[in-house]
């Protein structure tokens, strides 16, 4: 918008000198108020034409189609909240107050890693990943927890498995069992969020948690457990339903993320 740098532009306009704060003062007037930038991810154009053919392919596809779609990501929680920068509301010399200080330890007090599943009727198993996640983790993952959860959902039998084409999600083992337990797979582009729902739930999940004072690594995981299951099926519905509108927008933005 504007920068200090209005102050001389506007001194050449009006042939009188006017200080940067008198600029600033007139934009919050008309209603304009100082944000932190959004972070997005850059999408090459490869993958703007990966999502864009995606979105097109699967954009007529009923709610019968979608309800039947288990989504699926993994995702890190830090004992501190996520690794982004956040702001609080305070008054002038009220910055080292206890309520106004986000609290760090060395090396950042360590984190989380889960893997999680939604459908349309609720959530899935949420799993603890220890250790490195590869696609040998990830398999068993699968093979504990994916039929369970879709027997959960009611779609035993009859589910579409959503996951990306991460390199491990795409390993020759993962594929193999794949081919004998969920024949029935629908692969998302990379750097594609809003085509997976459930990136929303965990985002979600990760403000609940953040309300939680979290002592350690073990509390951490009780919090996520609980608060994960306080998740209802009322909003797994609302996010399913409103996959058509997301590929709409992929369609209207040519691929671009919104």
């Amino acid at each position: 918008m504007c920068s200090q740098t209005c102050s001389s532009e506007t001194s050449q306009i009006i042939g009188r000198s006017v200080s940067a704060e008198t600029v600033r003062n007139v934009i919050r007037q008309a209603g304009y108020k100082s944000r932190v930038a959004r972070k997005k991810p850059f999408i090459s154009l490869q993958n703007q034409k990966k999502r864009l053919e995606f979105a097109k392919t699967h954009q007529l596809k009923t709610n019968n189609f979608w309800n039947k779609v288990i989504f699926s990501d993994e995702s890190k929680f830090n004992i501190f909240g996520s690794d982004g920068r956040r702001t609080v509301w305070r008054n002038p010399k009220t910055a080292l107050a206890p309520q106004n200080l986000r609290p760090t330890v060395t090396h950042g007090g360590g984190s989380v890693m889960v893997w999680g599943c939604m459908a349309s009727t609720g959530v899935g198993n949420l799993v603890f990943i220890d250790g490195i996640m590869n696609h040998i983790v990830y398999l068993d993952i699968l093979h504990n927890n994916l039929k369970e959860s879709a027997k959960n959902f009611g779609l035993d039998g009859n589910f579409i498995f959503q996951h990306d084409n991460d390199p491990k999600h795409t390993a020759r083992n993962v594929k193999m069992w794949c081919f004998f337990h969920c024949k029935q797979q629908l692969h998302t582009p990379s750097q594609s969020p809003d085509n997976n729902v459930i990136e929303n739930l965990l985002a979600t999940l990760e403000t609940a948690v953040q309300k939680h004072k979290i002592r350690n690594k073990a509390h951490l995981k009780q919090v996520l457990q609980e608060e994960w299951g306080k998740i209802s099926s009322d909003t797994t519905k609302k996010l399913v339903e409103s996959v058509p509108r997301r590929l709409e927008d992929i369609i209207k933005a040519k691929g671009h993320g919104n």
